[in-house]
């Protein structure tokens, strides 16, 4: 997140999804510091990707890896723990710049996701003063308003055959920017788990590529955690890619250096 001298406010992976790339994000369950947003630019990341519906954060960790992701120009989002997360607006107010909901399983799910994070016109968001984004200044409501709402980043988790088979409905509702996979999820419920080659999770991810291309907006991939799958996706139009979480990248490169020794000293 980034913003210059007028206080225009940007969001990175918006901006990277409108130029037709493809934003990268960190899912961010075991870090605590707000070094993590460094470490995630360090490694290529756009985003980080606030866990709390499956990890426990409290607040204000939150609003400091957010505040150290938006001064070097990581967006940071924080998926939360259902539609009726009560903890949504004053994330907003407090330097998060996207929610992931999960589990999106019809219109109004989405309509009400949209009023609770955008403001009106869009959405029925209450407004305060002196934002984090601007560093504090005094903004304008006029200005500050429509900046924040554009660069707030709404993003809907399909994660049931019931939110696939209403996918078309919630990508219609206006607000809404990303339709994003959640494939464990998806496949649990599918009665398929673990299965991210069947055909029925490809062709899900297909349904809302297109659903999302159809209503001018973003789709993306989630809980497929294979480099290979994952591009695949991006081939066929997701831009909005969670890459694996800061356990498993942790876990990966200490596992591989341990056995990597044990190998050398026989």
């Amino acid at each position: 997140m980034a913003q210059s001298d007028t206080t225009k406010l940007t969001n990175p992976v918006k901006e990277i999804m409108q130029a037709g790339g493809v934003a990268l994000g960190m899912t961010v369950r075991l870090g605590r510091s707000p070094d993590i947003a460094r470490i995630a630019k360090a490694t290529g990341h756009d985003f980080v990707f606030i866990d709390t519906q499956h990890s426990i954060f409290d607040l204000e960790t939150i609003a400091a890896i957010a505040h150290t992701a938006l001064a070097i120009g990581v967006a940071p989002l924080v998926r939360v723990r259902g539609i009726d997360d009560p903890d949504v607006s004053l994330l907003l107010d407090n330097g998060v710049t996207g929610i992931i909901y999960p589990d999106v399983a019809n219109a109004a799910e989405a309509r009400k996701a949209v009023d609770t994070c955008k403001f009106a016109p869009i959405g029925k968001r209450s407004v305060v003063g002196g934002y984090p984004h601007f560093d504090y200044r005094a903004v304008p409501l006029t200005e500050s308003v429509p900046q924040l709402n554009d660069a707030c980043l709404l993003v809907c988790m399909i994660e049931t055959v019931e939110g696939l088979n209403n996918v078309e409905a919630i990508a219609a509702v206006d607000g809404v920017d990303v339709l994003h996979v959640g494939s464990n999820d998806l496949l649990v419920n599918m009665g398929k788990p673990g299965k991210f080659d069947d055909p029925a999770i490809v062709a899900a991810q297909d349904r809302v590529i297109e659903a999302a291309k159809a209503h001018g907006k973003f789709s993306g991939i989630g809980g497929n955690r294979n480099v290979g799958r994952q591009v695949a996706a991006v081939r066929r139009g997701a831009q909005f890619v969670t890459t694996q979480t800061d356990i498993a990248f942790l876990a990966a490169a200490a596992g591989e250096w341990t056995q990597g020794v044990r190998k050398g000293i026989g």
